[in-house]
């Protein structure tokens, strides 16, 4: 693998990048837990013996930090951080939305991982994934974006039962900032 002004090479393979070099692969996801190493579920070391493969949000946010460097086909062409954008945008609902809230979090040293299992955008960890539970799971939503209180409490219920945090993040673009609602429940 070339050590290029990108840091790690991964390779664009349809919609997911795959880091094909195992010590590289293996360093960016000691350093924040990038990535799921192809074949192992649920990883019990940062050593990892298999290939790294990330999600296009993952792999845009390491291209803007010149942590990783996307080639594609077999020429190897270099693939910049406005077309991977695009590629995301045409992969997710809200992109720019989810990734502004999945950038801030990283930004604030936390571990972001797809929510999917628990019906959200994100899963957040503190320290990460098999060194504790993820303690919030996060939802994204424009500012103008109404809530019923059907959702709040069937996804404030599934947080409880899950032992997690349920939070509400509103971005704000203009301001470049996020703004973060955490519910508490408790019994009366």
């Amino acid at each position: 693998m070339s050590k290029k002004k990108g840091g790690a090479e991964a390779e664009l393979v349809e919609n997911f990048l795959v880091i094909w070099d195992l010590e590289e692969g293996s360093k960016l996801y000691k350093m924040g837990f990038f990535g799921k190493p192809i074949g192992i579920p649920k990883p019990k070391s940062t050593d990892l013996n298999a290939p790294l493969i990330l999600d296009l949000m993952e792999g845009l946010y390491l291209l803007e930090k010149k942590l990783l460097t996307v080639v594609e086909g077999p020429m190897r062409r270099e693939v910049d951080i406005e077309e991977l954008r695009a590629r995301a945008r045409g992969l997710y609902d809200d992109f720019d939305l989810k990734y502004a809230v999945y950038r801030d979090l990283r930004g604030h040293g936390l571990i972001v991982t797809p929510g999917i299992k628990y019906g959200c955008d994100f899963v957040v960890y503190k320290r990460g994934p098999g060194l504790e539970h993820a303690p919030y799971m996060v939802s994204v939503k424009e500012a103008e974006s109404e809530i019923t209180a059907t959702e709040v409490v069937r996804t404030g219920r599934l947080a409880t039962s899950v032992k997690k945090r349920f939070i509400v993040a509103v971005p704000r673009p203009g301001a470049g900032s996020v703004q973060y609602l955490i519910f508490k429940w408790f019994k009366a």
